[in-house]
């Protein structure tokens, strides 16, 4: 999978280092952006889907967007942090298209640009570390348009160093759901260029130089998932985000997406999810 660096459009949320005595412990936090970490004194965890991760000095840390974790610390631990978070008018993400390591090892440059990623954007420090006072719709949006507003200079160089900071987990990173085949490879990428459209299957098909019904069924065994399926997780996927993040209403959001019936909309996100768009949007608010 070729790489641009045109596919990345981070924008700093939050930026700053927190410093806890047995004090950091949330339960089942699931953000819509990127969570980078750099510890600098003690031990903490990270309670991840499959797995339990231990934060130790000295590394970094990287928490996907959408990942549901819960954190653990019963001593003093201290970090710098960063949230990013991709603008979904985008059509394609990096952070979306590729699997990232959790941990890496940090050198001394990346200690160096947290520091002055902080120094530049001290009022994106968090007043309080409990992820319910910040991740929530209205303060996400206020976050947003607080970076938009900044001088362009600050806006340059915190993206440069967020670029540094993202190339070192990107060293080790892998592509999701790389194919066997390069034609349902080719048809990924055609889905994630054009979430906003109607995909037709005749379309896909053709675009691999396939029938139809060969089609569905190469797709199939290369995924693990029919092309319909795939394509209506990803759409959700991709409402969930904007329902977070944007004030557009859920009817604008699906037609956004390319539904023309808003009640199948609907019905395929609580199918998905297990809530209504209104009952995801009033969750996070």
């Amino acid at each position: 999978m070729s790489l641009s660096i045109d596919q990345m459009h981070p924008l700093v949320l939050h930026v700053g280092l927190a410093v806890h005595n047995a004090d950091w412990n949330w339960k089942n936090v699931k953000s819509p952006f990127v969570r980078i970490y750099y510890v600098t004194e003690g031990t903490a965890q990270v309670l991840l889907p499959n797995a339990k991760q231990t934060l130790r000095p000295h590394n970094m840390y990287l928490i996907p967007s959408f990942m549901e974790h819960s954190c653990v610390c019963d001593a003093h631990f201290s970090h710098y942090y960063v949230h990013v978070y991709e603008e979904h008018q985008q059509e394609t993400s990096i952070l979306d298209e590729w699997n990232f390591p959790i941990e890496i090892p940090a050198d001394e440059q990346a200690l160096v640009l947290m520091k002055r990623l902080c120094e530049i954007n001290p009022h994106m420090k968090l007043s309080q570390s409990d992820p319910t006072t910040y991740d929530n719709s209205p303060t996400l949006i206020q976050n947003l348009l607080t970076n938009k507003q900044r001088t362009f200079c600050d806006k340059v160089e915190s993206r440069g160093i967020v670029f540094q900071l993202m190339a070192r987990f990107l060293k080790y990173a892998t592509p999701k759901e790389r194919s066997k085949d390069d034609r349902i490879e080719t048809s990924l990428a055609y889905i994630r260029k054009h979430l906003y459209e109607v995909i037709d299957l005749d379309t896909l098909a053709a675009e691999a130089c396939l029938s139809k019904d060969h089609f569905i069924r190469l797709f199939k065994q290369e995924t693990g998932s029919t092309p319909l399926k795939y394509i209506n997780q990803k759409k959700i996927e991709k409402a969930q985000l904007i329902l977070v993040t944007d004030d557009m209403s859920i009817k604008n959001i699906a037609y956004t997406l390319a539904f023309d019936d808003y009640s199948y909309f609907n019905r395929l996100f609580k199918k998905i999810t297990g809530a209504t768009p209104q009952e995801y949007r009033h969750l996070h608010r």
